[in-house]
């Protein structure tokens, strides 16, 4: 019978990889069905739909990065960018980037169209992004990548708009850099909140 060990371990299993190379365990096809199958498949409120997704690999992925440099450099002094300077290196010797999107004119045409429920679907909107983001980490994280999640948003939003024509009315929410691991990489202990500080549940025969 199916049970949720397989969801589960993959949940488990997935974690901030920083350390990534520019290979790939899977073709690029199979990346992007696969992406493909979890925007149809990730629910959202009132079946509204309002994610989309930019899958950037191997030279786009680096024009994106150069992008999100280009901003930076221009923004900070020399000294707070050379701090930067390094993450971004590294983000750019990954594989790919998945740009994770929410379309305004569908969020406010569901506003329009359940007035009742208007102030609430900026707040449901994210929740959608959430859902997409950490189904697609888990999903390339379950083929062999690494991955991590990012957030250059707004700084960087018009200038990649402009390289990679993305249309004005997205509303950029996370980037997630992707690759295969380099080897000897160690991943930190995280530690986590005792699950008596965190879950409760009332009513059932434990």
């Amino acid at each position: 019978m199916p049970d949720s060990t397989g969801v589960l371990n993959a949940l488990t299993n997935r974690r901030s990889h920083y350390g990534l190379t520019s290979k790939s365990p899977i073709p690029d096809t199979k990346i992007q069905s696969i992406i493909a199958t979890i925007l149809h498949r990730t629910p959202s409120a009132f079946n509204s739909q309002s994610t989309r997704i930019v899958v950037l690999l191997k030279h786009e992925h680096i024009k994106f990065w150069d992008v999100v440099k280009g901003v930076l450099y221009e923004r900070l002094t020399g000294e707070r960018f050379a701090h930067y300077a390094p993450k971004l290196d590294s983000f750019q010797a990954g594989y790919g980037t998945v740009l994770f999107y929410e379309d305004m004119p569908t969020i406010n045409f569901m506003k329009g169209t359940f007035p009742t429920y208007a102030e609430h679907f900026d707040d449901w909107s994210e929740h959608t992004s959430g859902m997409h983001q950490l189904m697609v980490w888990m999903a390339l994280e379950a083929e062999g990548f690494g991955a991590n999640l990012q957030h250059y948003h707004p700084v960087v939003d018009e200038r990649v708009a402009e390289s990679f024509r993305i249309p004005g009315e997205w509303r950029l929410r996370a980037q997630l850099v992707f690759g295969m691991p380099g080897e000897g990489v160690e991943l930190p202990v995280k530690e986590k909140k005792g699950i008596h500080e965190t879950l409760r549940v009332v009513g059932g025969d434990l």
